[in-house]
């Protein structure tokens, strides 16, 4: 059985070379947060184009978190057998075609197949991005990638709604936009065909691991990781960390309507802050998370702050504008922990199944994201959206527990 202990698979690249791989897959990454949002900001076109109800919209996006969540499970599988890159390759394609059939969509059945196909590009973004990093990164500088990792992921959230409200205002097409969307894509792919050196995770320091690793002994059978507890504690982390988000995101705004009377304008920059808070703790987590041997701790007080600030807006006992100002602070502690989170996450990994291992635990985000739709949904339509804000720091405190526990697995077996 491997011990859970980290194994040096990052080449001695210069930091020039490291730079040029953080920022394509940055880039890629954010491309696929963009891409997270291709339909959303579309929805009350298509209610007044193809009179469709929310409900039917958001089996859209049930559609996109199912194919991604088990996608993103066998992908991992797919990255560690033949490589990373060829798999990053076919999942921007996936997102060109998503936004193709967004433009060509005459119904809904168009629609369902741009989910589909926008699912399948971001099955496997993490396993192939994570893979390259930790194979291509010199380590002093791994913090720094997953920080940047974390925070191209926000940008790409952030510059989505923008991209497709802007175009389809500017040019009265929501179709033109998408095709826009899918020229932005197909341009982030050539870059990526153009520098693919860049992104070999089977350079040759590798290629000699990989077969020192064959000749140590019998190789075990490829479902063996899950067999580890600390996988599984990684997904847990992944589920209840994404089921806090999900609130945040879809419900943090009517949740302070009802509470505090805070008018739409106000509460539409809540979530906006949360997201800018996130992405300037994961920012300073990357310095962080170089720094400490402990990540569980830096994780559990990081999220622990995160957590105070929502039980402080569930009480209903704040300012208006300071129950708003913790939610938004509540997004750095969140941010601040998830280079630490991506490290641990490293840690935990069998040599030789970082892709199946972060493809494994990634779909923890997926299936936290679905579930939090419904269940956060249903404490808004019982009159309870106190219970969004506690619910989201009870969700985010099973997460840093899961954490904690996965940090002393990796201690004593280290």
């Amino acid at each position: 059985m491997p011990s859970f202990v980290t194994s040096p698979e990052s080449a001695p690249h210069s930091a020039r070379q490291d730079i040029r791989t953080i920022g394509l897959i940055g880039l890629g990454h954010c491309t696929s947060h963009f891409h997270h949002m291709l339909l959303p900001p579309l929805f009350p076109v298509f209610i007044r184009e193809f009179g469709f109800s929310y409900t039917e919209l958001g089996l859209l996006l049930t559609v996109f978190f199912v194919i991604s969540g088990v996608g993103q499970a066998l992908a991992g599988f797919v990255v560690d057998r033949h490589g990373a890159r060829p798999v990053l390759y076919g999942a921007m394609v996936c997102y060109v075609a998503a936004s193709l059939a967004t433009a060509a969509a005459q119904g809904y059945g168009g629609l369902m197949l741009a989910a589909a196909l926008a699912g399948l590009g971001n099955a496997p973004m993490h396993p192939a991005n994570f893979t390259i990093l930790n194979r291509r990164v010199s380590t002093p500088r791994l913090g720094h990638a997953f920080s940047t990792h974390g925070l191209s992921g926000n940008l790409g959230w952030a510059l989505g709604p923008v991209f497709l409200i802007g175009l389809t205002t500017l040019t009265g097409s929501w179709r033109i936009a998408a095709l826009c969307a899918a020229l932005l894509g197909a341009g982030v792919l050539a870059l990526m065909l153009w520098r693919r050196d860049d992104l070999d995770d089977h350079h040759a320091r590798h290629r000699a691991q990989v077969k020192a690793l064959a000749a140590s002994g019998p190789s075990e059978h490829p479902l063996a990781f899950l067999k580890q507890p600390a996988v599984w504690l990684c997904f847990a982390f992944f589920l209840w960390s994404a089921a806090a988000l999900g609130a945040i995101q879809s419900f943090a705004s009517p949740a302070l309507n009802q509470m505090y009377g805070l008018t739409d304008t106000t509460t539409a920059f809540v979530v906006t802050g949360y997201m800018l808070c996130g992405a300037v703790g994961m920012f300073i987590g990357g310095f962080v998370v170089n720094r400490v041997a402990r990540l569980e701790r830096t994780i559990a007080v990081s999220i622990g702050m995160s957590v105070i600030m929502l039980l402080l807006s569930a009480s209903g006992q704040l300012p208006p504008w300071l129950a708003a100002l913790s939610v938004v602070l509540a997004g750095f502690g969140t941010g601040l922990a998830n280079p630490s989170r991506d490290m641990l996450i490293k840690r935990a990994a069998p040599p030789g199944a970082t892709g199946r291992v972060y493809g494994t635990v990634y779909a923890g985000l997926d299936t936290g994201l679905a579930l939090a739709a419904p269940a956060f949904g249903l404490l808004m339509d019982h009159g309870l959206p106190a219970a969004v804000f506690a619910g989201a720091a009870g969700s985010l405190a099973l997460g840093a527990a899961s954490a904690t526990i996965v940090g002393q697995r990796i201690t004593m077996r280290g």
